[in-house]
């Protein structure tokens, strides 16, 4: 986990987005414009002057045409077959009260992945669109409660419960449970 500092995944996934920018030859403007963040908001978070909220990467992943695993993964040195627990990259976004884990090494060539997420008690995460148009999640609930909202659906998981969706539109995550839940998420790229 990281502290309150911006440590050097910050440093490594600003300067991807900064490459991801260049690469699909958009202004800081034009980034502004398709992803619905401010021009200062997209340099700060260039420049690792920032770290980057989960709302925040899952606008320009849209924008980008990849998951936030991918992206994530882009700034990690090539995975191996086995990641060990304690090996397994963790991002936080101290912000909204969300913990992010990555389980299985995602890979270029491969379409699922598995993420374990922690959000603590009251945390509630929105998200304006999904990463790449008609994802595929599988949402196990291991301990504690969620609220899942999709297509104006809203899906109250228990510990034991699984949720199977295809993401088209905004979704919604939050805690039903006073000590925090923690859950997994098996994602499939189309």
């Amino acid at each position: 986990m990281r502290n309150d500092g911006i440590d050097a995944v910050d440093t490594r996934l600003g300067a991807r987005l900064a490459e991801l920018r260049t690469e699909h030859g958009y202004s800081l403007g034009e980034l502004a414009d398709r992803s619905g963040v401010s021009r200062s908001t997209l340099s700060r978070a260039e420049r690792a002057e920032i770290s980057p909220t989960a709302s925040l990467l899952n606008r320009l992943c849209a924008v980008y045409g990849r998951t936030m695993s991918q992206l994530l993964s882009e700034v990690e040195a090539e995975p191996a077959p086995v990641v060990r627990t304690a090996d397994q990259p963790v991002w936080q976004d101290q912000a909204s009260g969300f913990v992010r884990r990555s389980v299985s090494p995602p890979h270029a060539a491969l379409r699922g992945e598995l993420v374990e997420g922690c959000l603590t008690a009251g945390a509630d995460i929105a998200y304006d669109r999904p990463p790449v148009a008609g994802l595929e999640q599988h949402i196990w609930v291991l301990e504690g409660a969620l609220d899942v909202t999709a297509q104006d659906t809203e899906h109250r998981l228990g510990a034991g419960d699984c949720l199977r969706m295809r993401v088209w539109g905004p979704t919604r995550f939050r805690c039903a449970a006073p000590e925090g839940v923690r859950y997994l998420l098996a994602v499939v790229r189309p």
